[in-house]
């Protein structure tokens, strides 16, 4: 439901190790060395982007250094980059590239851990100043994902489930755009060029940790958006205002496969079930556009601040994709100064986001693209608040929040809303929907921040929210995410002499999770490799709360023309044990090499006479990392 800019250009994947159709992982992509600038939009954001439901990020990076070649080399237990900058070709063009591998998988077999994560992702940016009143700025983003499995030393049920049921994942993606803007009279224009692609492969085993025994599963994906946006900024009478377009031309193909039944033989190799699977593929291409227009001015001395917006996206694809009234998304803001301290803050808007492409791209046995009547989703935001900001390094927020959605995806098969769906890898969407359902989601968030000052910044975030979609039936239920707190804070020290300290913690209520549904789990677990949930309890569970203390040390040596910062970084020091979500396997036999059963007998592929197993863990997993960073 985000949206992620970088210099203009939309960054479709943010993150290392995506779940395609859902959400990403949880290892960013972007080199932080770059950046100049954040801006998060939680509501009311700007009408130029586009198919965003829950906030833009738009980030703005820094420019390389003109007049000199510089750059760092970083190295931790966990990874290895390294960044370059400086001019190019004179000081009217310069660069920023940086390259990082993953060392990952090393310090998870080192923690006996049976997971390997293992990553590299590139970047550059360039600028050029053709003259005062012209700049390109090109930019570059890439990752490539590997996501393998080993049977770990120790290992007992819970690590067999994890090599069983995970799987194995290769995935690449890259964004390239150009920006060129120019400089008009009272204003500005902009014109933005972009291609990304995402590439995601899965495969799921019997055994996934040595890819023995039958597949159970394949996944073979790509889409790829070809971009286009024009920008019209200009400042007349007080008045700051924009227009533009936009457009897209897409494509996505997918080919999968299930296993639905193993072969089954007798004892002289006989064949008494022969195996059943089924496959698919699917290609489709169509191209998105749309349109928008902003303004906002400041009245009473500068004391009321008005703004506001229009934007219509289209389609050649979906049903009612040409209708642009169905899409039209207004959104107004207010921001009034009580006192040079104080403003109350208000704001509402409509906005709209096309289904995901594996819902989008599904077909049925027959080969027919039977999801071409979803709507847009559609997100109503209603906020009020107050900032006071009593110096210029300090700012606290308070803010209430009350979202509404409509059309939202939900499953004909399950029943249940797509929000309760993609908290796992691979891919989700891939099955026959219904725009029916509704959501809400609502709270109130406080913030603080403390800008460096005396050595010391601090920053304090605490929400407090419900999540609620409804199903087929109706009925609003917590969703995946609804979590009901989370709380997070980050401190940082200067000390003397080059010593830093720096500080995170974080904590939020505990997940919403659905029971399995114990007779259809123990009939599908061999094809499935996981448990089958019982959608009539939807997330009637939760899971006790969460939270982490993290720590770092540094201390920095400086020389003539560079420095040395040496660092240690513990993740979870406290030791907090993380709940995990419930598992269902069946009991292994005495030795470890099969699955047992109540009489001995050779386990049949409806899984009758296993003995069914529902894992309840939690584990306190500690990630320390001893490195440098050398700048030059």
């Amino acid at each position: 439901e985000n949206v992620y800019y970088l210099d203009g250009i939309e960054i479709p994947v943010l993150n290392h190790f995506q779940t395609q159709g859902a959400s990403g992982g949880a290892t960013g992509i972007l080199n932080v060395s770059f950046i100049q600038d954040v801006q998060l939009s939680s509501s009311a954001f700007d009408s130029r982007y586009d198919n965003a439901l829950a906030s833009t990020i738009v980030v703005k990076q820094r420019k390389a250094d003109a007049q000199n070649l510089g750059g760092n080399i970083r190295l931790s237990g966990s990874e290895l980059a390294a960044t370059l900058e400086g001019p190019l070709f004179g000081e009217r063009t310069t660069f920023m590239a940086s390259a990082r591998r993953s060392y990952l998988q090393f310090l998870f077999k080192l923690l006996d851990l049976p997971i390997r994560p293992d990553y590299y992702d590139f970047q550059f940016k360039i600028d050029h100043k053709f003259n005062p009143k012209t700049e390109l700025t090109l930019i570059g983003l890439g990752a490539i994902d590997n996501f393998k499995l080993e049977a770990p030393k120790d290992a007992d049920a819970t690590t067999e489930y994890i090599t069983r049921a995970n799987p194995l994942i290769q995935q690449w993606n890259y964004t390239m755009g150009a920006s060129l803007k120019r400089l008009v009279d009272k204003g500005y224009v902009t014109i933005a060029l972009s291609r990304n692609m995402f590439s995601n492969n899965a495969d799921r085993y019997s055994n996934n940790a040595l890819k023995t025994g039958p597949k159970l599963f394949s996944l073979a994906s790509d889409e790829a958006e070809n971009k286009m946006r024009l920008d019209v900024n200009k400042f007349v009478g007080g008045w700051k205002y924009s227009y533009g377009l936009s457009g897209q031309y897409v494509r996505y193909n997918a080919a999968v496969y299930n296993l639905i039944r193993q072969e089954t033989t007798d004892g002289a190799g006989n064949v008494l079930e022969p195996e059943l699977s089924s496959s698919s593929s699917s290609e489709i291409d169509f191209f998105k556009f749309g349109a928008f227009a902003q303004a906002a001015k400041y009245f009473f001395n500068d004391r009321l601040l008005l703004s506001g917006g229009l934007r219509s996206d289209m389609n050649t694809f979906t049903e009612e994709g040409l209708n642009g009234l169905k899409t039209l998304s207004p959104r107004a803001a207010v921001s009034f100064a009580l006192h040079k301290s104080w403003n109350l803050n208000a704001s509402w808007g409509s906005y709209y986001k096309i289904p995901p492409y594996t819902m989008l791209g599904f077909r049925d046995e027959n080969g027919t693209l039977i999801n071409k009547d979803l709507n847009y989703i559609n997100a109503v935001h209603y906020t009020a608040g107050f900032e006071f900001i009593p110096r210029n390094d300090i700012r606290f927020t308070l803010e209430g929040f009350y979202k509404m959605y409509r059309n939202y995806p939900i499953s004909t098969a399950s029943g249940i809303s797509y929000a309760n769906l993609g908290t796992d890898f691979s891919a989700v969407g891939g099955e026959d929907y219904t725009a029916s359902g509704k959501g809400r989601v609502y709270g109130i968030e406080a913030y603080v921040q403390q800008k460096m000052v005396n050595r010391l910044f601090y920053v304090i975030s605490a929400t407090i929210y419900k999540s609620e979609f409804s199903g087929m039936d109706g009925r609003y239920s917590p969703s995946t995410w609804d979590y009901g707190y989370i709380f997070s804070t980050t401190f940082g020290y200067q000390f003397r002499k080059g010593w830093e300290l720096g500080a995170k913690y974080r904590a939020a209520g505990g997940q919403p999770y659905t029971p399995f549904d114990m007779t259809a789990s123990q009939a599908n677990y061999l094809r499935t490799g996981t448990g089958t949930y019982n959608y009539a309890l939807l997330n009637t569970e939760r899971l006790r709360g969460f939270s982490q203390f993290d720590l770092r040390i540094d201390k920095r040596v400086n020389f003539k023309r560079s420095s040395l910062k040496f660092f240690v970084d513990i993740q979870n020091a406290f030791l907090y044990k993380t709940p995990s979500l419930p598992r269902y396997t069946f009991e292994r036999n005495a030795d470890n090499t099969g699955f047992a059963t109540s009489d001995g007998a050779p386990l049949k592929s409806d899984g009758s006479k296993a003995i069914p197993v529902v894992l309840r863990q939690s584990s306190a997993t500690v990630v320390p990392a001893i490195g440098f960073i050398l700048d030059f």
